[in-house]
């Protein structure tokens, strides 16, 4: 569902700035996989995530999703394959717009807009019920503007949003890391359900070692812009956190050193 070719990306060449962001970078998801990628500062993780997206665009190498080669296809034009979920909580929906307004502008996106009324009762209905799912109440709360929600409820909605018309990736970024704990795994088992349900092929970026570990069904580690852990199926199910630390020591030749990932 996913290729990346040999992905070469440096920031600011030629400058004292100079950041070879991404290295020769290459990865393979299959339909389905449930990827987490973790790694220390500087790693090359939303690097990876924003040329997958076609925030940046890529030196060298080649971006392949469901066979399509999207490389060179501007941001708007990759949208049509993609979902996506960003840190902060405001991002992704429209404020002062209320919770089925923002549903009906996911539902139809892509889509021919006509001049007719905004949102049917048969329309209602359904996002009504998708809100159920979610646990949170707001199936009751229709109308109420998005900028009233706790950033639980609003990160909820976006993911949502990002998953209503069944997107080829979807793509985490750190979506829980602005959340507090109860909050976060609250999320994230709204995550677990959504992909697992529609079968999804995901990649989830994480700061936080143990979540990585406890979802999806494959864990790549990052360093220097490459990939130098992947890890899958029974190995990882067995993983903890010692044992991946231990991985990377052994992997890289050096302790993580990543803060904010050991002390979650």
């Amino acid at each position: 569902m996913l290729e990346l070719k040999n992905l070469y990306k440096t920031f600011n060449p030629g400058t004292i700035n100079e950041k070879l962001a991404l290295n020769g970078l290459s990865l393979t998801l299959k339909e389905g996989d449930f990827v987490t990628v973790i790694g220390g500062n500087g790693a090359g993780k939303s690097t990876m995530l924003n040329a997958v997206a076609g925030t940046w665009m890529v030196d060298e190498g080649q971006i392949l999703i469901d066979g399509t080669d999207v490389t060179r296809l501007s941001e708007h034009k990759r949208a049509a394959y993609l979902g996506r979920v960003f840190q902060d909580p405001m991002t992704g929906t429209a404020a002062t717009m209320g919770i089925e307004e923002n549903l009906a502008l996911a539902k139809r996106r892509g889509k021919t807009r006509f001049l007719r009324p905004g949102i049917t009762r048969k329309e209602r209905d359904e996002y009504r019920e998708l809100l159920k799912v979610l646990g949170l109440g707001l199936e009751d709360r229709l109308t109420s503007k998005v900028g009233l929600l706790s950033g639980g409820q609003r990160q909820a909605l976006t993911l949502l949003m990002a998953t209503l018309k069944k997107p080829k990736l979807l793509l985490l970024d750190e979506h829980t890391a602005a959340l507090d704990p109860k909050t976060a795994a609250k999320v994230l088992e709204i995550t677990d359900m959504i992909v697992n349900r529609d079968h999804l092929t995901t990649m989830m970026i994480t700061h936080n070692m143990q979540d990585a570990i406890n979802h999806g069904n494959r864990l790549i580690m990052m360093m220097e812009g490459k990939i130098i852990l992947d890890i899958e199926g029974e190995e990882k199910k067995k993983l903890t956190v010692r044992n991946l630390l231990d991985q990377f020591e052994k992997a890289s030749g050096q302790e993580f050193s990543n803060d904010s990932a050991l002390l979650s």
